[in-house]
Parts: structure tokens; C-alpha cells; sequence
């Protein structure tokens, strides 16, 4: 996975690149919790693009085993998406995310990092 380490704040945050391998896969999400643990951080950004069509077809399941998957080892995560991407199904499952502590998603990355790192 291509990313950045970025500090801010005194802390510091996974950034993958907006281009790359996209997640297709559970393995992919395990991929990035290993360079969240080698990099002491359990802040990560996802621009939409890396993304693949599965993660946002909730039929597949993709999306709520990443989410599982991330929230299981205390990774928090922001997403950043355009409005196309939150459509339908998808678009609900957003709303009901970004409820919670562990995940949201954002249309720019000054609301993504701000969100990230405040404790």
C-alpha cells in the first residue's frame, strides 16, 4: 500500500496516496493495520479513490468487514468521499456510521484530519 506518514498535532496518521492498489479485499484492510502498527499510529485516511466498486456494494460486505475489522484493533479511520459516492444503500450506511467514534467520511481533508486527531 503506497501512504504517507503525516504528524500534526503532535500526532501522527496513515495517509494513503489517492493512487494505487485498491481494497478489494479483507487483506488489503489487514495490509494497512500492519502499517499503522509499524508506524505507532491507529489513525488512517482513506481517499475514496483507493476504494474499490465491491466496498461500496454493501451486498458484498466488504465495507462491514473492514469496519469490524478496524474497529477490532482500535484503527480510526475517516474516509474521504464526493457526494456521487454516497448514493443509496451506501449513502445510509454512512449516515449510520459517522454516528459512531471509529469511522466517518468527509468531503476534504482539513475535516478528515480534524476529526482524526481530536481525542
Amino acid at each position: 500500500m503506497d501512504y504517507r506518514v503525516i504528524g500534526k498535532s503532535g500526532r501522527n496518521y496513515i495517509r494513503l496516496n489517492p493512487t494505487g492498489h485498491l481494497i478489494m479485499m479483507e487483506s488489503d484492510a489487514l495490509e494497512l493495520l500492519s502499517a499503522c502498527a509499524e508506524n505507532s499510529t491507529n489513525l488512517l485516511l482513506i481517499p475514496g479513490e483507493r476504494l474499490s466498486d465491491e466496498f461500496f456494494r454493501l451486498g458484498t460486505g466488504l465495507a462491514g468487514s473492514i469496519l469490524q475489522k478496524f474497529a477490532l484493533y482500535g484503527i480510526k479511520f475517516a474516509v474521504l468521499l464526493d457526494q456521487d459516492a454516497e448514493q443509496g444503500r451506501f449513502r445510509e450506511f454512512l449516515i449510520e456510521s459517522n454516528r459512531g467514534n471509529a469511522f466517518r467520511s468527509f468531503s476534504n481533508v482539513e475535516e478528515a484530519e480534524s476529526w482524526l486527531l481530536n481525542q
